[in-house]
């Protein structure tokens, strides 16, 4: 029994999720047109860089030079990822940052350790300030997210328990200062989940918070990735982070290989979507472009399948089908 959603939302991260994980520094006028083309292409949300440490990310080192150089179009929002109160401040004072209040919470001890030098737990005890920061400073929260709540290469497999319990956490402390928590996104930060995980996590969370609306932060490490989508999908989930062209992973994860470690890939998923009937409101000839245009700027091959083989519009025009 489907339970498909009628329309799909992709929160487009390859700027951020994509650079911050590759050695080079890339050109800032390449990656500003990188940008400006997936706005383009009737994305309304997209990460375009982190305030994090240059020591330990030099590739996001010029993130308000980043902000400050895109010309921005009404009606999309401009994200920014921090860490800490230092990387709030700093994208408080980037004028062209959309600013959203995030909780980040950690399923796995361990990699909060490598992500954030705190334990889980102590990570969670600072969403409290974070949630007081960001009403001093009028940013409402938007969303949780939940880090390598589908398991860790470091502590291994995640208790579903665990990731049910945080999200309980997240909606509670929201709720104590009389604000709704409108999200809370599920992070397969290193590519652990499966289709039969996915759908008992999405319906585990779901059935504790039903008001709340569930997304997906998935990697394609293992190849998983458009499998646990569809999973996500029949479970009515419409909410997805995804990166164009499969840019991405996370630096701190331990991979083996990083260009296996990407975030599942935009123009793929909305090549799916479109193909089961689910509408994106994202033009996809054109998000297959900016796909070309990001394997460019990297220099190598790209792990994304649609932009390589292409759509199948114009198969379906030598057929006389209609699309």
């Amino acid at each position: 029994m489907s339970d498909r959603p009628k329309r799909v939302e992709f929160r487009e991260e390859g700027p951020r999720e994509g650079f911050q994980i590759e050695q080079q520094i890339f050109p800032l006028a390449e990656r500003v047109k990188l940008v400006e083309a997936l706005a383009e292409t009737g994305l309304h949300h997209i990460q375009v860089a982190s305030f994090v440490s240059p020591k330990h990310v030099p590739q996001m080192a010029d993130s308000a030079e980043f902000f400050a150089a895109i010309r921005k179009k009404p009606g999309v929002q401009y994200a920014g990822l921090w860490l800490n109160e230092q990387g709030f401040e700093r994208a408080r004072a980037t004028g062209q940052v959309d600013l959203s209040g995030k909780i980040s919470l950690y399923a796995s001890d361990a990699f909060a350790q490598r992500n954030n030098r705190c334990s889980a737990d102590e990570m969670a005890e600072r969403q409290k300030g974070w949630l007081d920061r960001y009403a001093e400073a009028g940013v409402k929260p938007e969303y949780a997210i939940i880090m390598a709540a589908f398991g860790c290469n470091y502590e291994g497999d995640i208790p579903p328990e665990r990731v049910v319990a945080l999200a309980r956490y997240a909606h509670a402390i929201c709720a104590e200062r009389g604000e709704k928590l409108p999200q809370i996104f599920l992070a397969d930060t290193m590519g652990w989940g499966n289709p039969e995980q996915t759908r008992r996590l999405v319906g585990m969370v779901r059935d504790a918070l039903p008001e709340v609306r569930i997304g997906l932060h998935l990697h394609d490490t293992r190849g998983l990735g458009t499998a646990n989508v569809l999973a996500a999908l029949e479970m009515g989930v419409d909410l997805f982070d995804s990166s164009v062209a499969g840019l991405g992973g996370c630096p701190f994860a331990a991979h083996g290989d990083a260009g296996a470690a990407g975030n599942v890939c935009t123009e793929d998923l909305v090549f799916l979507c479109h193909e089961l009937g689910i509408e994106t409101g994202i033009d996809l000839e054109a998000l297959v472009e900016c796909a070309r245009m990001a394997e460019r700027l990297i220099g190598r091959r790209l792990n994304g399948r649609v932009m390589h083989a292409g759509t199948l519009a114009k198969y379906r025009a030598k057929q006389g089908i209609a699309a």
